[in-house]
C-alpha cells in the first residue's frame, strides 16, 4: 500500500468520525462512583448527541454536562426538577412542587450520618435550568452541594452546559 492510499483511507475516517464524534454521538466512561448503583465506574456508555435536539431534557435523563462550578471533568448526573418547578430536599427526601418524588434509583450510602446538601429549598428551578443529583446520592457533587468561588449555592445546570444525554451500549 503506497502512502497516498494510506493517506487518502485516513482522510475518509476522519471526515466520517469527526463530526460523527462532534454532532451525533461519542464514547464516554464513568469515572465516579456518584451515579451507582445504575452506571458503575468505569462503564464505557454512549453520549447522545442528538436526542436533546428535537426535545427538552426530561426528569429522570441521565445527562452530561460541563460543570457549572468550574471543574475541568464534565459530569454524568440525573435530572430531578424540571423549569418552573419548586424542588425541596427534606432530610434526604426530594420534594418537586410540595409532593414527594418516587425515586426508587436513589442510594444513600451514609443514610445515618447529616450531610450538607441533605436539606435544600425550596426554591423554583429557573428558565433552562435543571437541578441536577446522582444517584448515589452522599457520594455526588452535584445540584445539592454545588458553590460558586464565592461560596454561594449554585443549585442548577443551564441548558448551554447540556452536551447530551447519556445510552447505555446495546451489548452491555
Amino acid at each position: 500500500m503506497g502512502i497516498g492510499r494510506l493517506l487518502k483511507l485516513v482522510a475518509i475516517a476522519l471526515a466520517v468520525v469527526l463530526p460523527v464524534r462532534t454532532w451525533v454521538a461519542e464514547p464516554i466512561y464513568v469515572a465516579s462512583p456518584s451515579m451507582e448503583p445504575a452506571l458503575k465506574t468505569g462503564t464505557l456508555l454512549i453520549l447522545d448527541k442528538l436526542t436533546l435536539r428535537s426535545r427538552a431534557p426530561q426528569r429522570g435523563d441521565i445527562l452530561s454536562f460541563r460543570s457549572p462550578i468550574g471543574e475541568k471533568n464534565d459530569l454524568l448526573k440525573r435530572v430531578i426538577a424540571l423549569p418552573g418547578e419548586t424542588v425541596e430536599m427534606k432530610e434526604k427526601v426530594v420534594f418537586i412542587n410540595g409532593k414527594q418524588l418516587d425515586e426508587p434509583y436513589a442510594v444513600h450510602s451514609r443514610g445515618g450520618e447529616r450531610l450538607e446538601g441533605d436539606s435544600v429549598g425550596p426554591f423554583v428551578v429557573p428558565p433552562n435550568g435543571y437541578f441536577m443529583l446522582g444517584d448515589n446520592r452522599d457520594e455526588s457533587n452535584d445540584s445539592s452541594v454545588w458553590k460558586d468561588a464565592d461560596g454561594n449555592p449554585m443549585r442548577f445546570v443551564m441548558l448551554r452546559l447540556i452536551q447530551g444525554v447519556v445510552r447505555r451500549l446495546p451489548w452491555a
